[in-house]
């Protein structure tokens, strides 16, 4: 299969309904525009976007804190058990050509740092107010500019 590019997606744990159904949404989306998601592979954000990717049969990689695949939610089509605990916030910038940032802590304000220090586009939904982050308003406008991001690298 082909795939078009990679995408992290870095997110919270705590997070509304709301963003949690649009969350799904950009999952499939990223899926039909046939993108490798990857994502810290927990609850929250994290369990929406995958959840999203494999309703439209995409592929979701799951980046784990611990060494227990089973802390992996059931949604990912490979979870990645690093042992790494936070340190694993540097491995998901590091496997993407751009990220899209959704809603989220200091855990996600650190992956969008790395994503910078990266010198790697960022699409923020419902998330930090940071120079740089390219907000976007519903899940269509994050693959709108995600696309456009990523024809300009």
């Amino acid at each position: 299969m082909e795939f078009k590019g990679r995408i992290s997606v870095f997110g919270g744990r705590d997070i509304t309904t709301e963003v949690y159904k649009n969350t799904v949404e950009i999952g499939r989306l990223l899926a039909q525009e046939k993108y490798i998601v990857f994502c810290g592979g927990g609850q929250g954000v994290m369990e929406a976007i995958a959840k999203g990717v494999s309703e439209e049969s995409g592929t979701v990689i799951g980046i784990l804190k611990g060494r227990d695949l089973e802390e992996g939610n059931p949604y990912l089509t490979l979870p990645i058990a690093t042992g790494m605990d936070i340190g694993r916030n540097a491995v998901l910038a590091y496997n993407c050509d751009a990220a899209v940032a959704i809603s989220g802590k200091y855990g996600t304000m650190s992956e969008i740092a790395y994503a910078f220090q990266l010198e790697k586009p960022v699409i923020g939904y419902e998330t930090w107010d940071i120079k740089h982050v390219i907000h976007a308003k519903s899940p269509k406008d994050v693959i709108i500019k995600l696309n456009r991001e990523l024809a300009r690298v």
